[in-house]
């Protein structure tokens, strides 16, 4: 399968997995566990560095749905260009997971912390900095999933 190919399914993971991860996030939110997510980090120190003024609540809300899709379908594009060979289920939502996590330090342990978004997770006085880690996890299981299926061509 060429690199386009790989990316474009990727792609589709991504949205997958993106969704999956919405869908846990509200549900973490729901008992309390969760606060800020990361697009909302960054649409906030955005506007304190004037870069987003006078939003309206709206518009502001879909910045953040649009920061987090863009995220996740990007991280998915590359995840597909990673991801060369073809297993069962289990296999492509552990390699998934993995990968999922091999995204979560490029971004929380290197991007979002050098812009100021927040401080590195190893710098972090609370437990909840390892809800993120398993975000990604699920994330990466579900494109892993959903990777393997668009790419079984049943779609």
């Amino acid at each position: 399968m060429n690199l386009i190919s790989r990316a474009l399914l990727g792609t589709l993971g991504g949205l997958g997995g993106t969704l999956a991860l919405t869908v846990f996030r509200k549900m973490l939110a729901a008992a309390g566990m969760v606060g800020t997510t990361a697009p909302e980090q960054v649409v906030e120190r955005l506007e304190e560095l004037d870069l987003l003024e006078g939003l309206s609540p709206g518009v502001r809300r879909s910045v953040i749905v649009l920061a987090h899709l863009a995220y996740g379908v990007g991280i998915g594009a590359a995840l597909g260009l990673l991801r060369r060979e073809r297993g069962g289920a289990r296999e492509e939502a552990a390699v998934g997971s993995a990968l999922g996590l091999l995204a979560w330090g490029a971004g929380w342990a290197s991007w979002l912390p050098l812009t100021g978004v927040h401080l590195p997770p190893w710098k972090q006085r609370t437990a909840k900095v390892l809800l993120p880690v398993l975000d990604h996890a699920v994330f990466g299981a579900v494109w892993g999933l959903v990777y393997r299926f668009v790419r079984s061509g049943r779609v």
